[in-house]
Formats: C-alpha cells, sequence, structure tokens
C-alpha cells in the first residue's frame, strides 16, 4: 500500500497513457470501419462481401441486397465465410451495435479486411440501396 502512495502520480500517469492508448480502438467499435459509399466500392472493385451478423428473425424482415446471414453467435468457424481470407468483408447488422464486435472477432480468426459498415442496415436503406426480405 505505501508503494500506491508514495507513487501514486507514476501510476496516474500509467493509468491516462493507457486510455490513450485504447481510445482509437474503443471509437471504432474494436474495428476499422467503413461508410455506405466506401461500402459499395468495395463491393464493386475489390470483391467484397456482405456479411449480415444479425439473428436469422432481423435478417428476414430486411437486409442489404446480397448480403449473408452468420449470425454473431454462429461466427466463429461459420461455413458461409470465404475460404480467401484476402477479400474485404463488410460488416453490419440491423443497428451496427454487434458489427465491432463481429468484426474483432474476424480478424482474430485472420480476416485482415474485415470492417464495420457504419450504421448497419438502418444506414444501408437511408441511403436507398436495395433492401431484400426473406420467406
Amino acid at each position: 500500500m505505501k508503494f500506491f502512495i508514495d507513487n501514486w502520480i507514476l501510476i496516474l500517469l500509467a493509468l491516462t497513457s493507457g486510455g490513450m492508448l485504447l481510445m482509437p480502438t474503443i471509437r471504432r467499435g474494436g474495428g476499422s470501419a467503413v461508410n455506405i459509399s466506401e461500402a459499395v466500392r468495395l463491393i464493386n472493385r475489390e470483391k467484397g462481401l456482405l456479411i449480415d451478423v444479425g439473428e436469422p428473425a432481423e435478417f428476414a424482415v430486411g437486409h442489404a441486397a446480397g448480403a449473408r446471414n452468420v449470425p454473431l453467435s454462429r461466427l466463429q468457424g461459420a461455413k458461409e465465410l470465404p475460404s480467401n481470407k484476402t477479400l474485404p468483408l463488410l460488416v453490419m447488422c440491423p443497428s451496427g451495435g454487434r458489427s465491432g464486435r463481429a468484426v474483432s472477432q474476424l480478424r482474430s480468426a485472420g480476416y485482415e479486411k474485415a470492417l464495420v459498415v457504419q450504421g448497419g442496415t438502418a444506414a444501408w436503406r437511408d441511403a436507398s440501396l436495395p433492401i431484400e426480405k426473406s420467406a
């Protein structure tokens, strides 16, 4: 305890600098993010794939056209993911809240170009891009 009292300034400095190092990761939601227009560019020019990590019921209500449904709970080792880990994976969900966790898992699995689509399906719909519904 005496160590903490005698060195409180150094401890505060270490905690502050650690927090500053983590800030970019926290702001991005655990991974890199792209806006809707950049996501469309990656799909068209770099063969990017849309991955919707929403639950099947959410996916059925409405999802970005061409998106594959891989729920966050089944993401590890999912067969719906491409074997080519160099392709951009554009990860979205209905609100955009689960995408950051999914991107972290995908990057751990070797998908270096996994990116969060900011705003998720709602932003896709707001941009007047095609939405599909499952039966």
